[in-house]
């Protein structure tokens, strides 16, 4: 997790069904939290997950010279793709 940990001065709302609600009660109980701080872990977990799957990536070293190879090919002519691009489409 590589969320800064600050003084709580925000506030979040959350609305949820009530079946939604016991059951993260329960996994709050069992996990030893309330349920904001629950809530806000999870949250913080999946925040940083979507946004290192947007921000990053990482390779092993024989999959970085492979993409650097890749990046590195000379460009080849690709006519479906070269059609698709420049063929009108469906909506015009």
């Amino acid at each position: 997790m590589t969320a800064v940990i600050h003084s709580k001065s925000e506030r979040i709302d959350v609305r949820a069904s009530t079946p939604v609600k016991q059951l993260l009660q329960e996994a709050a109980r069992l996990a030893h939290k309330n349920v904001s701080e629950f809530l806000l872990d999870a949250g913080i977990i999946a925040a940083n997950q979507t946004l290192a799957d947007r921000t990053r990536f990482e390779l092993t070293a024989e999959k970085w010279l492979a993409f650097q190879a890749a990046l590195d090919r000379p460009v080849s002519s690709k006519p479906k793709l070269h059609k698709l691009l420049t063929a009108p489409g469906l909506l015009g």
